[in-house]
């Protein structure tokens, strides 16, 4: 595996946990959000990854790709707020199922796989250029 493979390995991952954050995000900043529909409120969203094995001129490695993003499937929190003025007929606002200690401990979960990816690239780095000057001095 060539010395260079490893910046796209990290890259991959770092581009996956950061498509993860984004998710967290937006599920987080809708999870108050309430609709008078229980088909048109919001749906925690949630990406797929997909590990990768790639074979680039003999040289193996594995890697990470975001392969979907899908919807949750989970039924909505049904409320009585009957003075809401979204509330439907019977006095009932739908909010989305989302659990925000969930999405708190995924995003630190994120944001850790996040940082790990970048360490690996500064150490790469840094060996890559102890190996450089090896031949100096």
């Amino acid at each position: 595996m060539s010395s260079f493979r490893i910046f796209d390995i990290a890259g991959a991952g770092m581009s996956a946990q950061s498509v993860r954050l984004n998710t967290v995000a937006s599920n987080l900043a809708n999870a108050e959000s309430v609709s008078g529909d229980a088909n048109a409120v919001y749906k925690a969203k949630h990406p797929v990854f997909q590990a990768v094995q790639s074979d680039q001129a003999g040289d193996i490695g594995n890697s990470v790709q975001v392969l979907d993003i899908v919807e949750s499937q989970a039924a909505p929190e049904q409320r009585y707020d009957p003075g809401n003025p979204l509330a439907d007929a019977n006095g009932y606002v739908y909010a989305p199922n989302v659990n925000t200690v969930e999405e708190m401990v995924d995003m630190i979960s994120a944001s850790r796989s996040y940082q790990n990816n970048v360490e690996v690239m500064n150490t790469a780095r840094n060996l890559l250029l102890a190996t450089l000057k090896l031949g100096q001095g």
